[in-house]
């Protein structure tokens, strides 16, 4: 019990105690997790599975063999009171090594604070001029982005630029995408990857397309690199795309089209899809059908979950923060420095 309340006490202090943004960015995000990510995930690389499904099968074995000979010694009820007790604190314990592996970095200095970011850029006009030069850039550049599948490594020293273009300090390593035997959950949760806080490795559902893949695995790949916030993540993830390959661009405006879909009015939409070409609007069909084969069941329950993760560590927009890469890019008026595609 006593370890119970000094853990329990450490993870409230750590939930609610506030962090100098500043303090947070110097020392831990530019400070100890660089250093942690770079172990780690060159170490995870090597293995080829995701380590995060062999820590959540030993857990759950040892707290099935601990809770059977508990209850044969001390009965159902008695194991089941102590068996609570072993899960808040394993629970208070995740939540400290969580935090210390990868969790602080939703409290670094915002991303748009390091910008020359300027929220009065961010209007309805500046939206629907990023979607029409997003249609435009993916109908000149279909026919080149589905010629090749693009080699995720060739997007590493991009990444890597990119990084340091964003002020950081030290380069992260690139994961390997693996699979998980939760495929099935982000199949029907319409997942289309994840970033391991405990082991940092990254994790992409299989069914992903092959046009698709770039900017989901360069999106891990800001996590990563210690931006938490799902629209940080994305303007690393876009603009490492933005200096790769035809195909990898293609990905990238991809996504970003289908973000600003709800930045513009519906007849404006009509008429961007209307100038769409055949292949790109096949592309967003096959997107569409590949998210409405889950289950819609799972993909509330999955993204309300994860909406209150993220409002829990003080991303107040929760999943609506995904859409909020459009605001970055509008403000930062980064596309007028983008590559055009070759």
């Amino acid at each position: 019990m006593k370890t119970l309340g000094v853990l329990l006490l450490l993870a409230v202090a750590a939930a609610a105690v506030p962090m100098p943004a500043g303090a947070v960015e110097r020392w831990y995000s530019n400070g100890i997790y660089p250093r942690i990510q770079s172990m780690m995930t060159t170490a995870t690389n090597h293995i080829p599975i995701a380590l995060l499904d062999v820590a959540a099968a030993i857990l759950i074995a040892v707290g099935l063999v601990w809770f059977v000979r508990r209850a044969r010694s001390i009965g159902a009820p008695r194991a089941l009171l102590r068996g609570g007790v072993c899960v808040v604190s394993c629970a208070a314990g995740l939540y400290l090594l969580f935090l210390g592996l990868w969790g602080l970095n939703y409290r670094r200095v915002p991303l748009e604070r390091k910008l020359d970011y300027e929220h009065s850029r961010v209007t309805r006009d500046a939206a629907m001029a990023l979607a029409n030069t997003a249609a435009d850039f993916m109908n000149r550049g279909y026919p080149a982005a589905h010629a090749v599948t693009t080699n995720l490594r060739s997007l590493e020293a991009p990444f890597a630029e990119v990084q340091r273009a964003l002020g950081a300090q030290r380069d992260a390593v690139p994961g390997v995408p693996k699979r998980s035997v939760l495929t099935w959950y982000f199949r029907r949760g319409a997942i289309d990857g994840m970033t391991d806080p405990f082991f940092l490795e990254i994790i992409v559902n299989p069914e992903v397309l092959d046009i698709e893949r770039p900017f989901v695995v360069a999106h891990e790949w800001g996590h990563l690199a210690g931006w938490a916030r799902e629209s940080e993540a994305s303007l690393v993830g876009w603009t490492t795309c933005m200096e790769g390959d035809e195909t990898a661009q293609y990905s990238g405006w991809l996504s970003l089209f289908l973000h600003l879909r709800g930045d513009v009015t519906s007849e404006s939409l009509a008429r961007i899809d209307r100038a769409l070409a055949a292949g790109p609007r096949a592309d967003l069909a096959a997107i569409s059908a590949r998210l409405a084969a889950g289950q819609p069941a799972i993909q509330r329950a999955s993204w309300g979950a994860y909406d209150q993760f993220l409002k829990a560590n003080r991303v107040a927009e929760g999943v609506r923060s995904y859409d909020e890469v459009v605001t970055l890019v509008i403000g930062t008026q980064l596309e007028a420095s983008t590559p055009q595609i070759r």
